[in-house]
């Protein structure tokens, strides 16, 4: 303390008197106010430091600070080293701790992801990324950066902006807690960020037992960071701060951002909740960072506008997966085998997305092999987690009970433990509550001392917190074993007892007097869980069905009884079959394979993987259920589809809306109509729906999904596709609603009309293509057809070449033999052999001078008048080309100027026709290089069918026509 005094004094020679006494005054409070948070020792001091003046006591604080501020932080940096160095990955507390560094595996980490919740199933959203290719030549978006758990406060490329608040979003289990030790340990280790002075690390967990008492912010560190108040840190404002808020999704406090009051002042006493509302806006010590987690669901909880950036943790890619199981296993031999029996499982293989699933992965596979080296793995996802249950019961056998290998798993005391924590599954999970305290407990009849037993035993499994004062705080090691134990109470009430509890659940499905109970038990189950829109009990269905299986009851002997229900579980695979059949969202139609896989019921699948190996997939002959299962075939391959062709399947309007679901897997082009299904990101930059029969209904399916979908888009291909105005109004909405990232926009061979054109120029893209909008007939290019010469209708002055595709004007006779269809000397003429119904194009490319029509077959074909000239009777109509005088059109003896001939060099010499019977419209186009140029429609009733016909006039030798 001497010290100090020498040192102020030394300075306060220096500095002028004279400071007003009121502001003088002001200054002595601040410096109050820092020293009693120190010990009675500074007395002597504070009488001191009185009688200095303004400039020496501001010389004093900096001195505190310089002195108390190294020894805190370096007793903060060894309590977080202590705390972060070792990690029990998912166990609370007994077992061999391991080193964060040592298991710790990189997560693939985003800048750039939304905010906006999301409250799908997290299964759900675990098979959306698991269909995401990390490739690391590719971001998923164009805007997006892949970045390091130490970089996460760092400023963005192009962005001068400091960053100071951070929301990073994840599915439970993905890693968000320990990515933020691992941030603490590196800091703690001196690794990284050593520009910052403090780290206080929160979890809402621990908060949320505070919601009925007031802190001050400052006193708020003091207690969950007691060195903080013994070193005299008051003024956390001086220094650089990092704040931690882990878990928001697990938070019960009232963050009302709208009504909350402003509190400035971080030695000022408020409510848990005014201070975290006040911290976050910025209110409360504005330099300090701060850094949320949260799962998807519960993003809304923040208003966006207060995080500078949004960040996501996608989880384990596929090399992550393995370099985890080879950390975990130091043998090689057997992390191969582990990983590679992995990789057999779709639906395991899937789910070690999550890293939380990958240990008790491990945990399970591990045990398997030590009791049964040769024997078989678990498969399905009902029996990874019966071993993983059946592993603690073993451990609570042995190290609790002093019991041996060979005794039975199965102890009344662990039966009394898993039913009980099976009802506090069950009855949270309807509840939505994924942490419990000791009121929710009470609820479910478990004693708090019991629970905390429970914790201590299965400690894998059921985990206990403690918070400020040593409240108790408990959860699932993750949501899915949760989602397991709810299913497993289902299932032993029922076998037990005879109750069904999903039966008031489901009141509209009446049990049918010939039907048994345990049968209706599983339709009920399947009602139930379809009837969740966001799939919220997904999951919790594939476990209660995997339950019914032999093998699996068998595992769970002595926990429950066992039966043969083989007609129990055909009946259940039956009825799912048949809500195969139904009109169900894609997402729902792949639960329930993913639930016939639990039941071990293959078929549907294998069929259809039969059917695509021999090359006999006819999908004009597949019911309902087998287009699902084709769809959940191709979703489930492990190649990322660069190019998905539905012309290889069909061509049919049904197959577009079957294959819905597929556009969330192409990367570079597709065609069809995909899905309009609300994933959060894709990895698609190029859609071409070209010559599809989409029409303005299909283009708003699609504009739906581009809303939906977080598509980034940067090319699209609409030509051909039957649109009008009113599909270029859906679209064009679509782009504006979310921003777009498209750049080319295909949008020739449609019907846009003028106001259509106009709202597609709004869009100010790079590339526009469209054609002209005046007189445009609707028509695909699905529609083309090849036009075969009929050789006995030609000309004599007419030579035909290129395997009768080409026609040319030739002066001498050509050794044609006598034919009553041959056009007659002077009508240098021809028709084609196709009859023209329905609609029709085709493209004609004509030099010099030419005819191109369409006529019925009673053309006169002799004589020496305009009954056997194109165009010149009632019932021929035809387009008259010159590169001299333009074009023409011709019907009934009629002429009608069009235009004169352009020799652009975008323009060929090239002519569209397109024919729609049924409707009664013959159109003309010239064929441009991005476009079609309308020339002409006539409007009429046909009465017979039309054929194609080719004129070359006026003993122009050289002329000639080409079937493009």
């Amino acid at each position: 303390f001497f010290m100090i005094l020498h040192r102020v004094d030394h300075e306060s020679s220096k500095v002028p008197s004279g400071q007003p006494a009121k502001q003088h005054q002001a200054h002595l409070d601040s410096v109050f106010m820092v020293c009693t948070c120190r010990t009675t020792a500074l007395t002597s001091v504070l009488f001191t430091v009185y009688l200095l003046d303004n400039n020496s006591i501001i010389k004093c604080i900096c001195v505190f600070s310089e002195i108390f501020d190294p020894d805190f932080r370096h007793e903060l940096k060894s309590l977080l080293k202590k705390k972060f160095q070792c990690v029990f990955e998912g166990i609370a507390k007994a077992g061999k701790p391991t080193l964060l560094n040592q298991i710790y595996t990189e997560l693939h980490i985003t800048e750039g992801g939304s905010a906006e919740v999301n409250d799908e199933h997290e299964v759900r959203q675990i098979e959306t990324a698991s269909r995401k290719q990390y490739r690391p030549e590719t971001r998923i978006r164009p805007e997006e950066l892949t970045i390091s758990p130490e970089d996460i406060f760092k400023a963005l490329p192009g962005i001068d902006k400091p960053i100071r608040t951070v929301l990073t979003k994840g599915v439970a289990g993905i890693g968000k807690t320990v990515l933020t030790q691992k941030f603490c340990l590196d800091w703690a280790e001196g690794k990284a960020n050593q520009d910052i002075q403090f780290i206080f690390p929160f979890t809402f967990r621990e908060l949320n037992v505070l919601k009925e008492e007031k802190f001050s912010l400052v006193e708020l560190v003091h207690h969950f960071f007691t060195k903080t108040k013994e070193s005299g840190i008051c003024r956390l404002e001086d220094f650089q701060v990092v704040f931690i808020l882990d878990g928001l999704d697990e938070c019960q406090l009232s963050l009302d951002f709208n009504k909350s009051e402003i509190l400035t002042d971080p030695r000022k006493s408020d409510s848990v909740d005014v201070l975290l509302i006040n911290l976050i806006r910025g209110n409360l010590i504005p330099s300090a960072r701060l850094w949320i987690t949260t799962r998807p669901a519960a993003t809304n909880q923040i208003p966006l506008c207060c995080f500078d950036v949004v960040t996501e943790i996608r989880g384990f890619n596929d090399p992550q997966k393995e370099e985890y199981f080879r950390k975990r296993f130091r043998d090689e031999q057997k992390a191969s085998r582990i990983f590679s029996h992995i990789k057999t499982s779709r639906s395991l293989y899937i789910m070690c997305h999550i890293p939380v699933f990958c240990w008790i992965t491990a945990t399970v596979l591990e045990n398997v092999l030590k009791t049964k080296e040769k024997g078989p793995l678990p498969k399905t996802l009902t029996e990874m987690y019966i071993h993983f249950l059946v592993v603690q019961a073993k451990v609570k056998r042995i190290k609790y009970d002093g019991g041996t290998e060979t005794d039975p798993h199965w102890s009344p005391e662990s039966r009394k433990m898993v039913e009980s924590l099976g009802k506090l599954a069950f009855d949270q999970l309807q509840k939505g509550n994924l942490i419990f305290y000791e009121s929710e407990l009470t609820e479910c009849g478990i004693d708090i001392r019991v629970a905390s037993v429970y914790s201590g035993v299965f400690t894998q499994i059921f985990k206990e917190e403690r918070g400020l004062y040593q409240d108790k705080v408990f959860c699932f090691v993750h949501l899915s074993v949760q989602e397991f134990l709810a299913a497993l109470h289902v299932h032993l009430t029922f076998i037990n007892s005879g109750v069904n509890l999903l039966k008031e659940q489901d009141i509209a499905y009446q049990n049918s007097t010939r039907e048994s109970a345990e049968t209706h038990l599983y339709k009920c189950a399947v009602n139930v869980a379809l009837k969740s829109p966001n799939g919220h009990l997904d999951l919790f269905l594939r476990f209660l069905l995997g339950l019914s299986v032999q093998t699996n009851q068998t595992l769970l002997q002595g926990l429950a009884q066992t039966g043969n229900r083989s007609q129990t579980i055909q009946k259940t695979v039956q009825y799912i079959k048949n809500k195969l059949s139904d009109n169900l969202s894609a997402e729902k139609n792949i639960n329930l394979f993913h639930c016939l896989n639990e039941l071990n019921d293959h078929s549907l699948v294998e069929e259809i993987q039969q059917f695509l190996s021999s090359g006999s997939l006819s999908t004009d002959e597949l019911s309902p259920a087998q287009w699902s299962a084709l769809v959940f075939i191709l979703l489930s391959s492990e190649k990322d589809l660069d190019v998905f062709d539905l012309k290889k399947y069909s061509a049919s309007e049904e197959a577009l809306l079957r294959f819905l679901f597929m556009l969330e897997r192409h990367l570079k082009s597709c065609e069809a109509l995909t899905s309009v299904h609300s994933f959060q990101s894709s990895n698609l930059t190029e859609l071409d729906l070209s010559n599809n029969d989409l029409r303005d209904s299909g283009v708003k399916k699609l504009s739906s999904g581009l809303t939906i979908l977080h598509l980034q888009l940067k090319t699209l291909r609409l030509s051909g596709c039957l649109i009008t105005q009113e599909g270029c109004s859906s679209l064009a909405s679509s782009l504006h609603s979310r921003g777009s990232h498209l750049r080319e926009l295909d949008m020739s061979y449609n019907h846009p009309g003028r106001a259509g054109v106009t709202l597609l120029k709004n869009l100010k893209l790079e590339t526009l293509r469209y054609g002209e909008a005046s007189g445009l007939c609707l028509f695909s290019l699905s529609d083309s057809c090849q036009l075969t010469i009929d050789t006995n209708t030609v000309n004599r002055n007419l030579k035909l070449s290129d395997k009768d595709r080409k026609v040319t004007r030739v002066e001498e006779f050509q050794s044609y033999p006598d034919h009553p269809d041959r056009f007659n000397d002077g009508y240098p003429q021809l028709l084609c052999k196709n009859d023209l119904i329905g609609r029709c194009y085709w493209e004609v490319e004509w030099r010099e001078l030419a005819e191109i029509s369409v006529s019925y077959r009673k053309i006169v074909r002799k004589g020496d008048s305009n009954d056997c000239l194109f165009g010149r009777n009632d019932h021929s109509w035809s387009l008259y080309c010159s590169h001299d005088y333009g074009f023409d059109v011709y019907h009934n003896k009629k002429k009608t100027c069009i235009s004169s001939y352009s020799s652009s060099s975008s323009v060929s010499n090239r002519v569209a026709v397109y024919v729609d019977c049924p409707a009664g419209t013959l159109s003309f186009y010239r064929v441009s290089s991005d476009t079609l140029i309308h020339l002409h429609t006539f409007n009429t009733t046909f009465t017979e069918p039309l054929y194609a016909g080719f004129g070359l006039w006026f003993g122009q030798s050289g002329a000639s026509v080409t079937l493009c």
